[in-house]
């Protein structure tokens, strides 16, 4: 499968998830559900929670153990951010190239990978709005990115 922006190719690294729940398995339903609130409580986005939840409790798969996922889990919970993490991943990248370019006004590259982060997020944004997740009318207002963040 070959990369976004370059013409270098790659593994996709996709693995086959697993279907039925380890025999090995410490934790089980609920209380992976309780893990998963105590971190989002604690500030962690899903990725975050995912990867300690992997790393420090040997819980390799949330869907297998709960049936949901760990969005799921959060917007049931009513503890999701109101913008997807992507989105707010890019935003991120976004102001650090900006800040970047404050004091390198003449970096090319950088200039070049602000406008390729800017289109992604306007293809993410696009598919967010078609799925219903943004509002129609959604606009990134590229003057106050870091009220995003908020």
């Amino acid at each position: 499968m070959a990369r976004m922006h370059s013409r270098a190719k790659g593994k996709s690294g996709s693995k086959t998830p697993i279907k039925k729940i380890p025999t090995w398995a410490p934790y089980q339903g609920k209380e992976v559900e309780k893990l998963i609130i105590k971190y989002a409580k604690s500030g962690k986005s899903s990725s975050e929670i995912g990867l300690h939840l992997r790393d420090s409790y040997g819980i390799n798969s949330v869907k297998a153990l709960t049936g949901r996922k760990i969005m799921a889990v959060l917007q049931e919970n009513k503890l999701s951010s109101k913008l997807p993490e992507d989105i707010i991943n890019l935003i991120k990248k976004m102001i650090a190239i900006k800040f970047h370019l404050e004091g390198n006004k003449h970096d090319q590259t950088a200039k070049r990978g602000l406008i390729l982060t800017e289109s992604k997020i306007r293809r993410i944004v696009k598919y967010y709005q078609r799925s219903n997740i943004l509002p129609k009318d959604w606009v990134l207002d590229t003057q106050r990115l870091k009220m995003y963040l908020e």
